[in-house]
Order: structure tokens, then sequence, then C-alpha cells
């Protein structure tokens, strides 16, 4: 984690293949909370801005068009500075198998889609405890 941001505006790398959701999250957390949100569309993406930007969370859908969001897990669980980074996975699928695939892949939390406002600023403020949400 990002430890020399604490008095900072809290990173979320929001992470979607769709455009509309991307913007929809967006906004939510900005309007919401006191988090700066950076997106990506694809896995490649996620991996770059997460080594560069160093989020203080990443908010990852499973279903990308390049790499999953399995492997994008595995990947940044690998990297010294983004193995502490909470992840959280959004998605569509929802069996309890597949939670126990993606929480085992290095994600720190679950939420489906389609998911409820409340609970996905509840995860935010559980992730980010350090930082005040407004």
């Amino acid at each position: 984690m990002n430890s020399s941001k604490f008095s900072e505006q809290p990173i979320v790398l929001a992470v979607d293949d769709s455009i509309d959701n991307l913007t929809l999250m967006e906004c939510q957390l900005e309007a919401v909370t006191s988090c700066a949100v950076v997106t990506a569309t694809t896995g490649q993406a996620a991996l770059q801005l997460a080594q560069h930007q160093l989020p203080d969370l990443i908010l990852l859908d499973i279903l990308l068009p390049d790499l999953s969001g399995i492997e994008v897990a595995r990947q940044l669980r690998q990297f010294a500075l983004t193995a502490k980074i909470p992840i959280v996975a959004l998605t569509a699928l929802a069996r309890d198998e597949d939670r126990d695939r993606i929480l085992s892949a290095g994600c720190n939390d679950y939420l489906s889609k389609p998911y409820d406002l409340d609970d996905l600023f509840e995860i935010v403020t559980r992730h980010l405890p350090q930082h005040s949400l407004l």
C-alpha cells in the first residue's frame, strides 16, 4: 500500500472493459468519497497503471478482453510494489466456485454485478480505513 500518501487523496484504480461502467463508477466514487479515480479497460493497462500509480485500492472486473482479472490479481501479487494493494473483484461471476477462485487468486474482497451503490461504498470504506471518505 502507498503509505506515504496518508494525508493525500486516496487513489482508486477502477478496471472494467465497459466505458459506461467505468464512467458511472468514477462519477459515483468521486461524488461521494474523497478518492481520485484512475481507470483502465484492459488487464495490461491495469497492470501498468497499478505499477506506476500505486493506487490505494483496485476495483477489478474479472472478465476483461486480454488478461482475466484473475490473472491480473495473480501478477499484481508477484510484484513487491503492488503485492499489498487491496483488490476487490467486481464481477458478474456469482457462483460459489467463481468466488473461491477469485479470492484464491489474490483478491481481498468480492462484489457481484450489478452491485448496490451502498455495498460499493462500504467496501471502499472497509479497504481505505486510513483515509476519510465524505
